[in-house]
């Protein structure tokens, strides 16, 4: 690219290699639930070159516990959604101007709970509540600074998707196009009991020290515990049973033990084992609060009216789409969706027998769709 915007946010000429991580400070940020960030830095990478008009730049949110990285750029880095973007990808970042940008109290650069307060210290406990529409009001900011007026589109799954959806309603005139894929208006009851179930894992471990555990022992049994539960969301009952059923884990016997403590695993548990292992090697417990309670805030009508009144601020033309085995976000929260929308959205379907994870996975399988409909 030929835009690059150094850590006080003042706009260069220099170049910058695809896929590097920078980093914006945007100023002081007053929160919706009354807390306030005296001085906000947001790390994103890009991919491509913004044209002379401006006018081809896409924005692509992740999910949960995703990163900047999307696709490769100038490094091999593997990105999490390559089958979507990179060179001659729907998201062609050979025409397209592609962005991401690390959410609000996320832990890859964007401040967050482990990142120096004022006075120098870990915020840790003292990190306010942020809501998706602080985190879009932030990104609106690093937008400008770029000079990005309008998107072309912006696009995400679950949480990356409630997050494009928040764009396209609080900025209706910044948004063309809006893809949002696997996550329905707002999250729903059971959505939120599996989200506190998740946050309570970690500040019940003995290590959490109400958040302010930075420079000793880190919770990482409740970190760890909190993406076994949510894997678990993630993945459907069938994909489970299919590869995994009552097996034993290699070299251990669930049904042999002189004590409970002593049995082996069935391999599912290894399996969430591993699952809660590798998020803790990446991770902060504190940024999985964080960013788990963002996305418990997503309601894109409230406040607003009605689904439909509050829908019908945004200007955008909409693509969505579901993935047929989630039982995370259940297909028929996009359907509501898109009755709520002006128009008729269709709702596309991803067939994963993996469950809500098929967003990520199977994507592929809407390739013909998005470059139909938006990246023509």
């Amino acid at each position: 690219m030929t835009i690059a915007v150094t850590r006080s946010g003042v706009p260069e000429t220099t170049s910058v290699p695809d896929g590097t991580v920078r980093f914006l400070d945007i100023g002081g940020l007053d929160l919706e639930a009354g807390g306030r960030l005296p001085d906000v830095t947001l790390a994103y990478e890009t991919w491509g070159t913004l044209n002379a008009d401006r006018s081809n730049a896409v924005l692509v949110q992740h999910a949960l516990t995703g990163s900047t990285h999307v696709t490769r750029g100038a490094s091999d880095e593997v990105g999490w959604w390559e089958q979507l973007a990179g060179p001659g990808a729907p998201v062609d970042t050979d025409k397209y101007f592609v962005v991401s940008i690390n959410i609000l109290g996320g832990c890859y650069g964007s401040t967050g709970p482990s990142t120096p307060a004022p006075d120098g210290k870990p915020w840790g406990s003292r990190f306010p509540l942020v809501t998706l529409r602080d985190t879009t009001a932030a990104e609106a900011r690093l937008a400008d600074a770029l000079g990005i007026d309008s998107w072309y589109a912006v696009l995400g799954g679950s949480l990356g998707g409630a997050r494009a959806l928040e764009w396209a309603v609080s900025y209706p005139d910044r948004v063309r196009r809006c893809a949002v894929i696997s996550i329905g208006a707002s999250s729903t009851a059971e959505q939120i009991a599996f989200a506190q179930a998740q946050t309570l894992a970690i500040r019940q471990d003995a290590n959490f020290n109400d958040g302010d555990y930075y420079g000793g022992p880190e919770p990482e049994a409740g970190l760890a515990l909190a993406r076994r539960i949510a894997h678990i969301t993630y993945r459907s009952a069938d994909e489970l049973e299919a590869r995994f059923g009552r097996s034993a884990q290699g070299g251990e016997a669930p049904l042999q033990a002189v004590s409970l403590g002593e049995r082996g695993r069935y391999q599912v548990e290894s399996y969430l084992d591993h699952q809660g292992t590798k998020l803790v090697r990446r991770f902060d417990a504190n940024s999985y609060i964080a960013i788990t309670e963002a996305l418990m805030s997503h309601d894109v009508g409230r406040g607003r009216g009605p689904l439909k009144e509050a829908l019908a601020r945004a200007k955008a033309e909409f693509f969505l789409a579901a993935v047929n085995t989630d039982r995370l976000y259940f297909p028929a929260q996009s359907h509501e969706l898109a009755a709520a929308l002006p128009g008729d959205v269709p709702v596309h379907v991803i067939e994963a027998p993996i469950g809500h994870d098929g967003f990520l996975t199977e994507i592929g399988q809407l390739n013909a769709q998005l470059r139909q409909n938006f990246f023509a």
